[in-house]
């Protein structure tokens, strides 16, 4: 049976509010613990880090609980009232020890949330191909409006936009009693290798395939920069508004995913994969020379990329997994790949990332090093940062990742209706 307009309208509503959540809290997180509770650039990614802990995690949730035990939309409830109560609490924390821990169990409650909105989703619709992006794209739109709400209220630096996702998260639980009805569909057995998606590891002997395996992960490490730090870098260097102006990154990228069949038709999966890898490179390069003076247009530019950084890497790897897989290990190798690429690569990226920023900080008036660095404004002056040597590391980093791509991958198939 066809979709109603009013489950339409519902699950538009649920995607719009999950994004919402996670747009609210996680750009801006990095300014809050560094340029407020005085966080190490260790710290601070060690705790972006959380959600590639919880993105190891969450397959397990939802494979052996999610799909065979529990209403979708009865445990979105529960998941979505505990996180609400996990981010008030964390935004009341000021140590690392404890803050962390707080934001780890947040991550683990909301990741899973993520699969579950999709499959809940699918189940409604007759045709998901059409029908899906339409009701996925208000996602998008959920944390344009989260970074744009935060921006302009000027409170970047504060606990202020995490309570923001804690009230969208409690409300979002509250709106799940409205969903339709989706019960569990799997039953049987659980099998370990189904969870974690072990049948995928037979596409490795493929040469082609585990470059690509190896370079998604390599390349997510210097990913991890941008996400965890390119908020305190565009807020220390004076740009106002910064999460506002973050929100034209979501915006490139609606614009590209509109494009992304019109490069399909006209352009190889390789070549599609490494136009996403140059953008990262570019981004990164735009970054370390841009300024919030004459050169601010770099950092615009950096900012825009995000939508060919995100789609042609990540959507067109999507897509290539699903060409290579056989129709039997297709869900399995997607998960393997989301293991490998937001887990594993993500969290080394979290922790570098802190490091590399730690190692290029210094206290204004001589002292240099994370060594210096204790209590909101450092000891005897304010924490700065030599963005410049910061930026290039994961510019080299991607650069690197590229030159793998382009000597040893092969496609030997091109996407669909590219013909």
């Amino acid at each position: 049976m066809r979709m109603t307009a009013v489950t339409r309208v519902k699950l538009s509503v649920m995607m719009f509010l999950e994004y919402f959540i996670w747009g609210a809290w996680y750009v801006t997180l990095g300014t809050w613990l560094g340029a407020t509770l005085g966080f190490s650039g260790e710290q601070i990614g060690i705790t972006y880090g959380t959600t590639a802990v919880a993105a190891m995690i969450s397959p397990f949730f939802v494979g052996m609980i999610a799909d065979r035990f529990f209403a979708t939309e009865r445990l979105l409830v529960v998941l979505h009232a505990a996180g609400a109560a996990a981010l008030f609490y964390a935004s009341i924390q000021t140590a690392f020890g404890p803050l962390y821990f707080v934001i780890l169990v947040y991550t683990l409650l909301y990741m899973p949330t993520l699969a579950l909105t999709n499959s809940l989703s699918f189940r409604q619709m007759q045709d998901p191909g059409p029908e899906f992006p339409r009701v996925r794209v208000f996602g998008t739109v959920g944390w344009i409006v989260a970074g744009l709400v935060v921006g302009t209220l000027g409170v970047e630096a504060t606990a202020t936009p995490v309570r923001v996702a804690a009230a969208g998260s409690l409300l979002l639980a509250l709106f799940c009693f409205s969903l339709p009805h989706t019960p569990p569909h799997k039953t049987g057995a659980v099998r370990l290798k189904d969870v974690l998606g072990l049948d995928a590891l037979q596409l490795l002997r493929d040469r082609s395939f585990a470059v690509f395996v190896l370079g998604s992960f390599l390349v997510c490490i210097p990913l991890q920069f941008y996400y965890a730090f390119a908020n305190p870098f565009l807020n220390e260097i004076g740009v106002t508004n910064a999460a506002g102006k973050m929100t034209l990154g979501q915006m490139s990228e609606l614009v590209f995913m509109l494009l992304m069949p019109w490069f399909f038709r006209r352009l190889d999966v390789k070549y599609m994969l490494l136009v996403g890898m140059a953008a990262w490179v570019t981004r990164y390069l735009l970054f370390a020379y841009g300024n919030n003076a004459a050169l601010v247009w770099m950092l615009y530019g950096g900012i825009v990329l995000h939508g060919i950084c995100y789609d042609f890497f990540f959507v067109t790897g999507q897509i290539y997994v699903d060409q290579k897989a056989p129709a039997d290990v297709r869900a399995a190798a997607q998960g393997f790949i989301t293991f490998v690429t937001y887990g594993v690569g993500m969290l080394i990226g979290s922790w570098l990332s802190g490091k590399i920023v730690d190692r290029y900080a210094s206290i204004l008036g001589g002292l240099s090093g994370a060594s210096s660095v204790s209590g909101p404004s450092g000891v005897g002056g304010v924490v700065s940062h030599d963005w410049h040597r910061i930026w290039l590391v994961p510019a080299a980093g991607a650069l690197a990742v590229l030159i793998l791509f382009a000597l040893f991958f092969r496609s030997d198939a091109r996407p669909p209706n590219a013909a």
